[in-house]
């Protein structure tokens, strides 16, 4: 099986049920699955053949959903990047992944319009034609709609995603349909998808979780699909309400966003079944919170990484009351998680260690770089780089990444803990901690905060506010205000921008 051949059968097997919906229009399976031929005969028709890298710069339209499948249908591999990075970043990409094509949306051709300068390849984009950039939307409409048979196996590559850059350049990671298919079946019987099931899309189909584990593993059930190139609350309440939504993946930041909504009341949230969160825990207050907003006793915590499709652990409803914060206690179907030392051997409970990973979504490996893929994956096991510990229960408590890990006098230091109650001054906007050289002791911590207005005492207040929330070890020494703090397109924290500024200073 493969995933292009995921839609084909759909389309044989429910033509007529609805398959894309979106503000504007309403595409059955078979009319999808039709575009997806038209396209991928262009395709062809411009030289892209099987192995072949194609990027796909689109927001969650239409025309994303119709690219992912045609690429694959002709056997070649999508590249999906997030719609948001800037012309830096998706120049290095595309020269990394050994492009052959590239496809962008209207909405984003600012970014993208001088790329065919020094390249060529085939590039497209929605709209009119412009230059060297052929139209999408003429391309489809000229493509012939016969079947397409993609004869790709479970073990061939479908697809690289860019991881986000977080310690420097971005790391393509290779899945093929084995690895997709493993994670997208998880994710069908743990959330208990079917052909009735209409799930919504508002975050970017770039991200493997939202990618895989909701595109892909709907359409393995035949369940709608419900897109919209951004997210906002009102859209995300809305959708909800008009369309009979069951499914909805999300950072924890959209839940919290939208139950700050004023009319939240007013919307009919009650046809969801599964409000699906990951990226970041939701703390006991949080869950409270949003529970109380949503009225639901539907949330459900994720955990896992791109590298394994994403897949990990869960934290079911009925946890979230008395264990809210943690990933769950057992790995997600196809997944086997534990947590061990620097040697591979497992920790004792309430002992911190490296979680690793082992399962059929583990990804191949990383483009073009196989001293990486060593150190990641290692006899079966994917080492994740999160650090964590289980509690006397079984349950799983991420404590925080191992490179971002401070050894001050011998002594292990977590960062996220010391961030995490530093946020709770109310003068504290944002705050990042990482460790500086320090003669005597190795490390010694520095804390980087964006302040709610002028903060000029927070040498001293700091401190004060911390003491007896974490131990005299742990509190910074060294601190810096920062207008804001480097965040990359999905708003992860860019440390190593923070030390290689010390490193500059």
């Amino acid at each position: 099986m493969n995933i292009s051949e995921l839609l084909a059968m759909q389309a044989r097997k429910f033509p007529e049920k609805d398959g894309i919906i979106t503000s504007e229009e309403r595409m059955s399976y078979r009319e999808w699955d039709d575009r997806v031929n038209r396209f991928a005969h262009q395709l062809l028709a411009q030289g892209i053949t099987a192995g072949d890298k194609v990027m796909v710069h689109l927001p969650n339209t239409p025309e994303f959903l119709i690219s992912y499948f045609a690429i694959q249908r002709i056997e070649a591999v999508a590249v999906p990047i997030n719609a948001k990075l800037v012309t830096r970043e998706i120049e290095y990409i595309l020269s990394h992944s050994d492009a052959k094509a590239f496809i962008t949306h209207d909405l984003l051709f600012a970014q993208v319009t001088a790329l065919p300068d020094n390249r060529d390849l085939v590039f497209i984009k929605t709209g009119e034609a412009s230059g060297p950039w052929l139209s999408f939307d003429a391309l489809l409409e000229r493509g012939d709609p016969s079947d397409i048979q993609s004869t790709l196996s479970d073990d061939d590559e479908a697809a690289h995603l860019y991881t986000s850059g977080t310690t420097g350049n971005p790391k393509g990671v290779v899945f093929t349909n084995r690895n997709i298919l493993t994670v997208a079946t998880m994710m069908a019987i743990e959330m208990k998808m079917d052909p009735s099931s209409r799930i919504l899309h508002l975050m970017p189909l770039s991200h493997s979780a939202p990618l895989h584990l909701f595109l892909v593993a709907g359409t393995y059930v035949g369940a709608a699909h419900i897109t919209a190139p951004t997210f906002t609350p009102d859209l995300l309440l809305g959708l909800v309400s008009k369309e009979k939504a069951t499914h909805f993946f999300g950072a924890p930041v959209a839940y919290l966003l939208t139950a700050k909504q004023p009319e939240i009341d007013r919307y009919d949230l009650s046809s969801m079944t599964h409000w699906v969160y990951g990226g970041a825990p939701l703390s006991c207050p949080e869950v409270e919170f949003v529970q109380k907003q949503f009225n639901t006793e539907h949330l459900h915590c994720v955990y896992g990484l791109t590298e394994a499709g994403p897949n990990g652990s869960l934290l079911a409803p009925e946890d979230h009351s008395h264990k809210a914060g943690s990933i769950g206690k057992r790995g997600a179907l196809n997944c086997e998680i534990k947590i061990v030392d620097d040697h591979g051997q497992d920790v004792p409970r309430g002992e911190v260690g490296e979680i690793v990973l082992r399962g059929e979504g583990n990804m191949k490996g990383y483009y073009k770089d196989a001293e990486k893929t060593a150190e990641a994956l290692q006899n079966g096991w994917l080492y994740t780089g999160d650090m964590a510990k289980q509690d006397e229960d079984g349950f799983f408590w991420v404590v925080d990444r191992k490179k971002d890990m401070i050894i001050s006098g011998g002594v292990n230091i977590y960062p996220k803990e010391i961030e995490n109650a530093l946020l709770a001054h109310p003068r504290v906007a944002d705050a990042a901690v990482v460790g500086v050289p320090h003669p005597d002791w190795g490390e010694t911590v520095k804390a980087f905060i964006v302040t709610d207005g002028a903060f000029d005492d927070m040498e001293s207040t700091c401190p004060e506010f911390l003491q007896g929330k974490i131990a005299d070890y742990k509190i910074p020494r060294l601190y810096e205000s920062l207008a804001e703090l480097p965040r990359n397109a999905t708003g992860k924290l860019l440390k190593n921008q923070l030390r290689e500024q010390m490193n500059q200073s």
